[in-house]
């Protein structure tokens, strides 16, 4: 933590562009060459500057541009997404992300990815994006964005406090991810799921129904004009980031008036949702809805009936298979009623599902815990981060 208050007295105010430089390096064979890692869009968290997850450059990619460790990596497309990570690896990336250095010793290469975090720079990239369905913005934008440079004395001292702030992050990231194995290895076993296929079927203790007979499938079939004055939630993917406990969705970005709607699809609490399409499907977020909602097209909902299953198992049930288990994935992922309706569920009495959930949630709610915890060191973290740049300007 910062120990005195930020003096900004000898800060410099600089364009973006003169002490960062877009990296054009590139590699025409990536697997020739030895790359063993590439990276996508869908590779990076929103928030997280690790990066955890990566594709296999040995699968095949078209990809070319090349980045190194400790480069920073900042996704150009859609950039309201906020999607920014600094590299600890070499590999290549899409060309929707731009690969950003230092361009001289004015900029301590540490200080360069949380500047990029900054709720300025995010709102300078939006602004200066071009383009309705997939808006980018462009190298040349960014490097006028004009912020306050400490000198370099204090940005070791700020580099040390963001430093720390970020270190708790990873270390509670870990703490979760650790906690989640815990739990899919819990569902696995509690509901006998360890030999499911779909073309074998189920083979443990309980007897199986087909998705269809236990619930309905369904999609959202659109868009809702917007209003602060509804009471009516508009839930969309990015959505299950704003809920950290995915058994209790309640929180959106949108919200609207569902009788000024009234073609919009509005779905009951305890119905189950879940991505039906790209790669949000491997992420595997399955939850239950707290309060009446309409889905994006993108949403796929589970509306079970209650007198053969709850809401609550058949989250656990889907989230312990993995989405990615029943979808198509032969080009764009899909999921649809086509693979839900005759997945073959194991279906114990309501009463033994109700144990069996009752010992899953105890493990979740240390799961949510962790979470929870996770977003107050996030929410801390930007406090620290917003508070050193407090006093960057956005050029026109």
């Amino acid at each position: 933590m910062l120990e005195r208050p930020i003096s900004k007295a000898g800060w410099t105010c600089v364009a973006f562009g003169d002490v960062v430089r877009l990296s054009k390096a590139r590699v025409a064979d990536p697997e020739a060459a030895g790359i063993e890692h590439v990276v996508g869009l869908e590779h990076i968290e929103p928030g997280d500057l690790r990066i955890r997850r990566w594709g296999d450059v040995a699968d095949g990619t078209t990809f070319a541009t090349l980045f190194k460790p400790g480069q920073v990596l900042f996704g150009k497309r859609r950039a309201y997404q906020r999607k920014v990570a600094v590299a600890d690896f070499e590999g290549v990336c899409s060309g929707d992300i731009y690969v950003l250095e230092p361009a001289n010793d004015r900029l301590m290469p540490e200080l360069l990815p949380f500047l990029c975090q900054t709720d300025a720079f995010f709102d300078h990239a939006v602004g200066t994006s071009a383009g309705s369905l997939s808006p980018r913005t462009n190298w040349t934008s960014l490097a006028s964005f004009e912020f306050l440079l400490p000198p370099i004395q204090e940005q070791a001292r700020l580099v040390d406090a963001l430093n720390a702030s970020a270190n708790s992050i990873d270390r509670l990231y870990g703490l979760c991810e650790q906690a989640s194995i815990l739990l899919d290895a819990l569902i696995l076993e509690t509901i006998e799921i360890r030999g499911f296929s779909m073309s074998q079927g189920y083979k443990g203790r309980f007897s199986a129904e087909k998705g269809e007979r236990i619930y309905n499938a369904r999609s959202g079939n659109g868009e809702p004009v917007a209003g602060d004055d509804g009471n009516t939630l508009f839930f969309k993917v990015a959505d299950f980031n704003r809920n950290a406990d995915h058994r209790k969705l309640e929180n959106a970005e949108v919200r609207f008036s569902a009788s000024r709607n009234p073609g919009i699809r509005v779905f009951k609490p305890g119905t189950v949702v879940f991505p039906k399409r790209g790669a949000s499907i491997f992420l595997n977020k399955i939850g239950i809805l707290a309060r009446p909602a309409a889905l994006d097209p993108n949403l796929m909902a589970l509306e079970p009936h209650p007198e053969c299953v709850s809401a609550e198992y058949l989250m656990w049930f889907f989230k312990g298979i993995g989405l990615w288990r029943f979808a198509d994935t032969t080009s764009v992922p899909q999921l649809n009623h086509k693979h839900l309706n005759p997945v073959p569920v194991p279906v114990p009495s309501l009463e033994e599902q109700k144990e069996i959930c009752g010992r899953i949630s105890l493990l979740a709610d240390a799961v949510a815990d962790a979470a929870a915890r996770l977003e107050k060191a996030r929410y801390a973290h930007a406090k620290i981060r917003e508070g050193v740049f407090a006093e960057i300007e956005v050029s026109e």
